[in-house]
């Protein structure tokens, strides 16, 4: 098995649950409508919003056709097909975690004994391992696009699917499917065998939602990319109704064949709310209190006598809840995997970091678009770091064993940060980075010109609280549309790690500190951007671009490597702002974790949503809201592969105190109290130029 370019966008791990929907099914065909062995984990997940089609490629699709015991029609096996799957992918999955937990303790006994046999047997396993997390990749794909395969209808069915929503079906006129979306002819699609294909370009906001039902939803990326995207022209409510609607006309009709049109609506229906709740609960659910009591009323009252199907429904729904309480990571999927599942996921992502580093490290460059002139080669080895931390004051478990004490953090000052090396710092900074980074979702990079973001700056004043801000202006979405205002918190913590840059360094009281100081925050830099924590490096670029901090004396001291570092901090800003899928280009954002600008992704995202969403005749242009899907779906990519570093609380703490303290500082008020920010002028240079001054007035006087 070979690992498919799509495998990190699906779950590696989620077969804890699926074991026993598998145990219970595996001898039976449909029991009932839904089948909940079919229903483990229904997001599709942020690779198939950005690859679309090409998500399941040839591979996938010689490999299903080639499972199952008769392999004379694809059709009549399925079931047998989706056994065999779930064994296969059942059994991956042990050997994977088997395999983990041996490389952790031959990864001790080396430590402990350093024997030349456990050293020798390291790499191999490591090897191993990649192979086996492939595996596990590519059957979690497979099993995704049989998902992805069920339930959808032909496109002229489509004109039903909304007919069977209506209360008053007798009074509506007839409707045609070229009412209700519009397509364009392209040529053969790499992973389908029909001589052209329909591409869907636009349609009404109820097209747009009936579209979901199709046959090719699922494969083409079209749910993902909704489920991202549809606040432009519907409200949450509306989709809301819209698919409850959907279930309660087609429930009691719907039968134990599979093949009829009224089953493939109802479970659709069914398959699209939970991968509704799976994706976006934390923007959607969370913040409309009265959207998830109405879901809950429906559930409680219609589906909870289905097959156990409305409690599942329930658990999904407190399980989310639970997360977004306990500020858990919220990716892509609510029901990725269970403790044991973590650990190991935790881990497989460790080792493949350090199997990549090696490779990347040696052939680490930039690329700028053309015009921007080439950007020298990096081979020099670095560390890490990121920031944006909340401002915030230290947690609670930050305990009475830290070297320096909440109340001792100022007294000690900046002489900490000279004293900790680049590494240290880098690292700490990162982890609190990803902990803000890992709580934003794709939504919230979404219409960020009603909140006030603009290019360079924030415009929402920092005594004002986010809640305060209005949607009036420059609002996409629709005006009953609830959004989640997350972003704003999320660059005003970028504002504070920046202000709290240029502060330490002003602050200094010598012009050898200042020195030592901008040494240190360029180094910081250069290793975030080397280790693609892109956040932090702009964030240190933009405190060191403050225009108090650039007019410092100590510039023209600082050694010239050590400068230069500054010309590359400005090269990879360039690099970021000229495209908005640069940093996923390749494979290194699938081995290597990555934190992006936020503010230059929200620039990216404003720039795809000018101009306007409608045609002529009124139809949402599908063609602009599946690019800005693709663009955002990069947040969930980049959440999956996290750092791994140890965690030193204690440092944390430290930081977080200085970054609270100076959050909110006068930058040019603290620089004023500091005669090292000033250039110096000898006292016997600055009496003759007084002189001077006092005699050439007196001869314009005489």
């Amino acid at each position: 098995l070979q690992s498919n370019d799509c495998g990190p966008g699906f779950a590696e791990e989620n077969t804890s649950s699926e074991e026993q929907a598998m145990i219970k099914t595996a001898g039976n065909t449909y029991l009932a409508s839904p089948n909940l062995s079919d229903f483990c984990g229904c997001s599709p997940g942020w690779s198939s919003a950005f690859y679309g089609a090409e998500c399941f490629d040839s591979e996938v699709h010689s490999y299903l056709k080639n499972l199952g015991k008769q392999k004379s029609s694809e059709s009549q096996n399925i079931d047998a097909k989706k056994v065999e799957l779930e064994q296969l992918l059942m059994m991956e999955t042990k050997n994977y975690r088997k395999t983990i937990k041996f490389y952790q303790k031959l990864l001790q006994k080396e430590r402990r004994s350093k024997g030349p046999e456990t050293k020798s047997m390291l790499p191999k396993l490591r090897g191993q391992l990649q192979e086996m997390k492939s595996k596990v990749q590519f059957l979690e794909l497979v099993k995704k696009y049989v998902q992805a395969k069920q339930w959808g209808v032909e496109s002229y069915v489509l004109p039903t699917v909304i007919h069977n929503g209506k209360a008053d079906t007798m009074d509506m006129a007839p409707m045609d499917e070229s009412s209700l979306l519009l397509y364009y002819n392209t040529e053969k699609h790499q992973c389908n065998n029909q001589n052209g294909v329909r591409v869907l370009q636009a349609g009404t906001p109820l097209g747009l939602m009936a579209y979901l039902y199709s046959r090719n939803a699922f494969l083409e990326g079209y749910v993902q990319q909704f489920l991202y995207t549809f606040r432009y022209f519907c409200t949450q409510e509306e989709f809301l109704q819209f698919l409850l609607d959907r279930i309660s006309s087609t429930l009691s009709s719907a039968s134990l064949d599979p093949s009829t049109s009224l089953t493939k609506i109802c479970n659709r229906s069914f398959y699209i709310l939970q991968a509704w709740i799976e994706d976006c609960y934390s923007v959607d659910f969370a913040t409309n209190t009265d959207l998830l009591g109405t879901l809950k009323e429906f559930i409680s009252s219609k589906v909870a006598s289905l097959n156990g199907y409305g409690e599942r429904l329930l658990s999904l729904l407190e399980d989310a809840s639970a997360r977004k309480s306990g500020s858990a990571d919220l990716c892509s999927g609510v029901d990725k995997c269970k403790e044991e599942s973590k650990e190991g996921r935790k881990t497989l992502h460790s080792l493949c970091k350090k199997l990549s580093e090696d490779v990347s490290r040696k052939n680490f460059y930039w690329k700028l678009s053309k015009g921007m002139g080439p950007i020298a080669q990096y081979q020099r080895e670095r560390l890490h770091t990121g920031s944006a931390v909340l401002p915030k004051p230290c947690c609670s478990s930050f305990t009475e064993e830290s070297s320096v004490s909440l109340a001792r953090a100022d007294e000690v000052g900046p002489v900490l940060l000279i004293e900790c090396s680049a590494q240290q710092l880098c690292w700490q900074l990162t982890l609190l980075q990803q902990e803000v980074f890992n709580k934003c979702h794709p939504v919230h990079f979404l219409n960020s010109r009603a909140l006030g973001v603009k290019d360079k700056c924030v415009t929402v004043p920092k005594a004002v609280s986010a809640e305060t801000v209005s949607l009036k202006v420059c609002n996409l979405f629709l005006s009953k549309c609830i959004q989640d205002q997350y972003l704003l918190q999320l660059l005003k913590n970028a504002d504070s790690i920046s202000t709290w840059v240029a502060a330490e360094i002003v602050t200094c009281h010598t012009t050898k500190r200042q020195v030592s100081l901008l040494s240190k925050f360029l180094l910081i830099a250069k290793c975030c951007y080397e280790q693609r924590n892109f956040a932090t490096a702009m964030q240190i670029l933009a405190g060191l671009e403050n225009l108090i901090v650039r007019q410092l004396p100590a510039w023209k001291i600082l050694p010239a490597k050590i400068a230069e570092i500054m010309e590359e901090l400005k090269a990879v800003e360039v690099f970021l702002k000229s495209d908005s899928l640069c940093l996923m280009e390749g494979d290194r954002f699938k081995s290597l974790p990555t934190i992006p600008s936020a503010h230059v992704l929200a620039m990216h995202v404003q720039q795809l949503e000018t101009g306007g969403f409608t045609m002529t005749n009124g139809a949402h242009k599908w063609t602009k809201l599946r690019n800005i899907a693709k663009v955002v779906s990069q947040v969930h990519a980049f959440q999956e592969n996290p750092y791994t570093y140890a965690p030193d609380f204690k440092l944390q703490s430290y930081l977080r105190q200085r970054i609270t303290r100076f959050k909110d500082a006068d930058i040019s008020a603290l620089a004023a109290d500091n005669c090292a920010n000033f250039h110096q002028v000898p006292a016997e240079k600055h009496s003759r130029k007084i002189q001077d001054t006092l005699r050439r007035m007196k001869a314009t006087f005489q």
